[in-house]
């Protein structure tokens, strides 16, 4: 009966002991959205404060700008961003036309925070190894029209 009870109270404890983990998880997880979603809105604020032309867009120019300010740059260090090089930062913001946009923007930032991720890491390696095999390709093409032309 001793044995019995005793299982009992540490079935009793241990289950409670799981469902308060599970309750800290949850509120680790939201914590961490609730500190993402914040970091978002700072960064549309900085975005927002950074369009000089009201536009929606950022240009490379007003980037180029914007980044020039100490304050500015401090900032973003602040934020885990390191910004040496503005011209090849921009680039990877940008989107296809040349300017970015205030989604784009926050998406790139929150994507270039922080080291980088194997996945990020494989998906580079990936179109490395697919932009060789293109230019092999090309070379071997042209050499053969070359030989044809000779």
């Amino acid at each position: 009966v001793t044995f019995a009870m005793f299982r009992i109270i540490t079935a009793l404890f241990l289950r409670d002991t799981l469902a308060l983990a599970a309750s800290d998880a949850e509120l680790a997880v939201q914590a961490k959205m609730k500190e993402k979603q914040k970091y978002a809105s700072q960064l549309l604020s900085f975005f927002e404060a950074a369009d000089a032309s009201g536009d929606g867009t950022l240009t490379k120019d007003e980037f180029e700008a914007v980044l020039a300010e100490p304050k500015v740059k401090t900032w973003l260090s602040l934020m885990d961003l390191d910004v040496h090089e503005t011209s090849e930062f921009f680039h990877l913001l940008a989107g296809t036309d040349g300017t970015v946009s205030g989604p784009e923007f926050v998406q790139g930032i929150l994507r270039l925070k922080g080291q980088a991720r194997a996945q990020d890491v494989v998906a580079i390696r990936y179109a490395n190894t697919r932009l060789i095999a293109d230019v092999e390709l090309i070379e071997k093409n042209v050499s053969e029209m070359k030989k044809e032309m000779f």
